[in-house]
């Protein structure tokens, strides 16, 4: 049976939380963090829609430091933990996980947008299920001056909004990340303003693993522009691991991962 990957990368987040230096930003509380009733929900989206689009520069001191800290332990975690999502016989060739340098240019301050309108996407996942995933809002935000915007999803029902899930895919799927996107969590903030830093991009666990069901980013989340920033492909792999169900209009090839 596959195992499910939920909107965050649990692990992650709670390594995040020993590790990064606030920012002004509300942490989650890990695996049980996502349990407010959903008249809370509309509350925090409320106040989120009062804050307005503006959003100050994130802080940059200690950034680097902490960036390359998270690395190590995500390294070390997925090298030797028993639950790491790595199969043992493929941690020579994916592992030490494979990132972009580091680029400030790609760490940028977000609003989210919040509109009376919420809809809910039917989600393709990496096994061929589907999941119900509705829109919370909308990040908006610019890259080397243009404007853009992400949506936020949560699975339904919503039950929370402790963190915001963004799937995204962009130009550098086609050969240096994994074809099936990359996944950010960010978070959720009183002010509706976010330190939005694509060098924390990771991969989802299906590009390491078949057997983890993940979801895919909705067509409004697929960028044209390139994003050379967190996680990257393993040298020599491509496409889709084999196992792998590609979103029923994605025409990426299945190539299978290099074995060590």
């Amino acid at each position: 049976m596959p195992v499910r990957q939920k909107p965050s990368r649990i692990v992650q987040n709670t390594l995040d939380m020993l590790i990064r230096k606030p920012l002004d930003l509300e942490p989650a509380t890990g695996v049980g963090a996502r349990r407010n009733v959903h008249h809370g929900l509309l509350v925090c989206l409320a106040i989120v829609a009062l804050a307005g689009c503006s959003a100050p520069p994130p802080d940059e001191s200690g950034w680097l430091d902490e960036l390359l800290q998270h690395r190590q332990v995500m390294d070390e975690f997925f090298r030797e933990a028993p639950d790491s999502p790595v199969p043992v016989e493929r941690r020579g060739t994916l592992l030490p996980i494979h990132y972009y340098d580091p680029d400030s240019a790609f760490r940028v301050p977000a609003a989210l947008e919040v509109s009376p309108e919420q809809p809910v996407f039917d989600i393709p996942t990496s096994t061929g299920e589907i999941r119900l995933m509705q829109r919370v809002g909308i990040l908006k935000f610019a890259l080397n001056g243009q404007p853009i915007q992400l949506s936020a999803l949560a699975e339904t029902p919503v039950r929370s909004v402790d963190s915001l899930f963004i799937m995204f895919k962009d130009a550098t799927n086609q050969s240096e990340t994994y074809a099936g996107g990359r996944y950010l969590d960010l978070p959720r903030t009183a002010t509706g303003h976010y330190d939005l830093d694509f060098n924390r991009a990771y991969h989802p666990y299906c590009y390491y693993n078949e057997e983890f069901d993940c979801p895919y980013p909705p067509p409004e989340n697929r960028l044209t522009l390139a994003i050379p920033a967190g996680e990257r492909r393993a040298p020599g792999t491509s496409g889709y691991s084999p196992g792998v169900v590609p979103p029923p209009d994605d025409d990426a090839s299945v190539v299978e991962t290099p074995q060590p």
